[in-house]
Formats: C-alpha cells, sequence, structure tokens
C-alpha cells in the first residue's frame, strides 16, 4: 500500500507544528499558568520542554521515520526478542487509547470554541436565542457541538497526508499566528495589562519545587507536543528521507513553546483586563482562577466592552482557537487510522469513519457524566499516561533499537551528524537520563 508523504520539511514542521500548537497551547497553557504561578509554571515549562521532551520528540521521530509504519508496527519491528516485541505492541495500543481519550475530551472543548465563533454571528443578525444557546453550558449543546468538530476532523483525515493533513496545515497555522499576534497587541493596549504581564513574566522561585507545578508542567510539555500517543512517531513516518531530523525536532519544538509563550502573553494579560472591567479572577484561596471555563468566561467580558469592534475581535479570537483545535485532533485521529489502514487493510475513507464514530460516542459518554469524567480523563491521560508512554519510548529508541541503525537514519538528512553534538549527547540522554528524570517526576506526583 503506498504511503502519504509530506512534500517538504517546511510541510511537516507546519503539521507537527500544527499538532504541538493546539488547544494545549491556547487553552491549556494559559490555564494552567493561571493555577500555577504564572511565570514559575512558564519557567518550568520551558526548563522540561527542552530538557525532556524535546529528546523524547527525537525517539519517535527517528523510531518513525526508520520504520514507516504506525506505532503498534513500529515499536514491534525494531524490536528483536518476543517480549520486547510484546511490550512493544502493548506501548503502542496505549498509545492508540491515550490519543483516542484525548481526542474524547478535545472534542467537546472544541466544540465549544465553535460555539463561541458562532455566537458573534448568530447575534449581529438577530438570533439572541441561538447565541445564548451556542455559548451556555448543556449536555444538548456539548454533544451537537462536539459532533460538528469530530465531522470536521473527519473529513480532513480522510483526505489523506498531502490533501488532507498538510493542505489544511499549510492553510491554518500562519492564520493562526496573525490572529495570535494582532490579539496581543490589542490587549497590552489595555488598561490592567502591565499587571498581568508582570504576573506572567517575573517569577516567584520559591514556587518552583512544588511538586504539583512541576507535574503540571511535565503534563503540559508533554500534552501540547503531541507526546507519548505515538502522533509524532507517525508524522515522523511521513517525512522524507533527506530532512534534517534534529533540526526539524528543534524547529517543532520552538515553535510549540513559542506559540504557548504568546498565548500566555495574550491570556494572563486579558484576565487582569478583565478584572478592570469588574470580572472576579481570584478565587476565594488568593489564587487566579483557572479550569477548562477560563477563557469561556473572562474573555466574552472583555471583548463586550469593545462595542460593536468586540463581536468582530471576539470572532476573530474563536476562530483562532478552533483552528489551533482542528491542527490537533486531525493528528490525533491520524494514530488509529493508520493502526487500522496498514494493519487491517481497512480503506482510509472506512476506518475514519469507524474511528471518530467511536470516539464520538466516548465523547457522548463524558458529557452525560461531564462532572465526574471531563477532569478525570484529562488528568489520567495528560499528566500520567502521556509521560508514561513517552518514557517507554524512550526505552526503546535508547535500549532496543541499535545505535547503528538510529544514526544511519540521521545520515540520511545530515551526513556530517555523528561528529555533531546532538549525537554526542542524545543517544546517552534518551536512553539513560529522560527515563529516569520522567520517571522520578511521575513518582514524586504520586
Amino acid at each position: 500500500m503506498q504511503r502519504g508523504q509530506f512534500s517538504s520539511t517546511f510541510t511537516f514542521v507546519l503539521a507537527a507544528a500544527g499538532s504541538a500548537v493546539g488547544l494545549g497551547n491556547i487553552w491549556g497553557f494559559p490555564t494552567n499558568a493561571a493555577e500555577n504561578g504564572g511565570a514559575a509554571f512558564l519557567l518550568m515549562y520551558l526548563i522540561l520542554a527542552f530538557l525532556l521532551a524535546y529528546p523524547a520528540l527525537m525517539a519517535e521521530l527517528v523510531i518513525g521515520r526508520h520504520t514507516r509504519a504506525n506505532m503498534v508496527t513500529a515499536l514491534d519491528s525494531i524490536a528483536t526478542s518476543s517480549s520486547a516485541k510484546q511490550i512493544g505492541r502493548l506501548t503502542g495500543y496505549a498509545g492508540m487509547l491515550t490519543a483516542s481519550l484525548i481526542l474524547s475530551f478535545y472534542g467537546i472543548v472544541a466544540g465549544w470554541m465553535l460555539g463561541s465563533m458562532a455566537e458573534p454571528v448568530a447575534s449581529f443578525f438577530g438570533f439572541e436565542a441561538l447565541g445564548a444557546w451556542l455559548t451556555e453550558f448543556s449536555t444538548g449543546r456539548n454533544i451537537a457541538l462536539t459532533a460538528v468538530f469530530m465531522v470536521l476532523t473527519g473529513l480532513i483525515i480522510n483526505a489523506g497526508v498531502e490533501q488532507g493533513i498538510e493542505k489544511w496545515s499549510r492553510r491554518l497555522m500562519p492564520s493562526l499566528l496573525i490572529l495570535l499576534v494582532a490579539l496581543i497587541a490589542y490587549v497590552l493596549t489595555r488598561e490592567g495589562a502591565s499587571e498581568g504581564l508582570r504576573h506572567y513574566l517575573v517569577p516567584d522561585f520559591s514556587q518552583m519545587t512544588n511538586p504539583d507545578l512541576i507535574v503540571s508542567a511535565l503534563g503540559q510539555a508533554f500534552f501540547s507536543m503531541s507526546l507519548g500517543v505515538g502522533t509524532m512517531l507517525i508524522y515522523g513516518s511521513y517525512i522524507r528521507s533527506d530532512a534534517n531530523l534534529p533540526m526539524v525536532g528543534s524547529l517543532v519544538t520552538l515553535t510549540d513553546t513559542g506559540i504557548a509563550f504568546l498565548a500566555g502573553l495574550l491570556i494572563l494579560p486579558a484576565m487582569f483586563v478583565a478584572q478592570n472591567l469588574g470580572v472576579a479572577i481570584y478565587a476565594d484561596d488568593g489564587s487566579l482562577v483557572g479550569g477548562p471555563g477560563l477563557i469561556f468566561q473572562l474573555l466574552p467580558t472583555l471583548f463586550n466592552s469593545m462595542g460593536g469592534v468586540g463581536l468582530l475581535v471576539g470572532f476573530a479570537f474563536f476562530v483562532l482557537m478552533s483552528i489551533a483545535a482542528v491542527t490537533s485532533s486531525i493528528s490525533m485521529l491520524e494514530v488509529p487510522v493508520s493502526y487500522a489502514v496498514e494493519n487491517h487493510k481497512v480503506s482510509r475513507k472506512r476506518a475514519t469513519l469507524m474511528l471518530s464514530s467511536l470516539i464520538f460516542a466516548i465523547s457522548v459518554a463524558i458529557c452525560l457524566n461531564f462532572g465526574i469524567a471531563f477532569d478525570a480523563i484529562i488528568s489520567l491521560t495528560t499528566e500520567w499516561a502521556q509521560p508514561l508512554i513517552s518514557l517507554l519510548v524512550c526505552l526503546f529508541a535508547g535500549w532496543v533499537f541499535y545505535r547503528n541503525s538510529v544514526l544511519q537514519e540521521l545520515k540520511q538528512g545530515n551526513p556530517d551528524v555523528e561528529g555533531s553534538l546532538f549525537w554526542k549527547l542524545w543517544p546517552v540522554y534518551v536512553k539513560l537520563i529522560c527515563p529516569t528524570l520522567i520517571g522520578i517526576i511521575i513518582v514524586q506526583g504520586l
């Protein structure tokens, strides 16, 4: 079966960054930063992104391009012993399950984004009741908007790598960046923004030893970069053989952390601007409010204060959020779809329909048991499953995958890589240091 392939390194970086730069950055990162001390969380996130997430990303890219396969087949094929092959297959299945569970709650939040995007349009044309329904929390609204979002995701995945993932990543990612920068420029001109900047950029170093902050920052780094679920491994399997993988991994990491930083630069100052407009942004214990509904509680107040232009700005912001959601959801759905297509010879169209329907059914179950299931699924997948599976992938890259095979794979895009600082550090780092540090943080969190 002919596998898809990204047409260039640039389009791969856009697609991989699109996977990484999703709601994890623009929704999850500011929410976590608000809940965990602002600048202290930002600093810990940046440290862990380059100390742990980048080496783990490289492990997925190298294994993916070498095997040209989905996560289950890839980890099985590089193993030589029967026990290692079994562990590899189980790790691949765990990655697929985690990706599906993430997409099940992700689709709900993305549906909220679509509702908030459509609300200004409905209000402009006088459909106030519809606008209220689109933005007020209800089980019916959550299920309906999640269905719309899953259909959008499925349509792109059904088109394949070149005409689906690559085509839409190339269009959506530049649009996302332009909208984000424009909104930051506006918010920073408003009264109260400077106080938000101080909270976001001036760290209280005493908070950085807080185990909860460290675990949250680690989970955020792996969640926002789509690690531990096979996404980057599969995207790596679609990249050209002549691409310089260490450079590509660096570009994806820099893009991801850069967008996360910009998202915080928008949301945290916007919180303090909203406070000037009468919105309570502190909880009873004196901490900043957070939680999944943060931007839906604060930002509409900010947009309403802008008068008529606020409708346009609010629409633009939630267009931005919806774009971010789609660029990530297509990568998550590709994880189980690629497995079904390659291992069970199911057509891409049928695999997309079956798996998106199954994930939507899980979303419906979460909507019907929202108070219990939503936060639990987020914590299970992003704080625990993703780092743990990434730990296993690092062990495979460092201990199971032959060192010479790794070197030859890297040489395809960079013939001089053997003499580089990357090759002097990364093999030992991914073999020993990365799994040890991830393990310590997981144990510390427990």
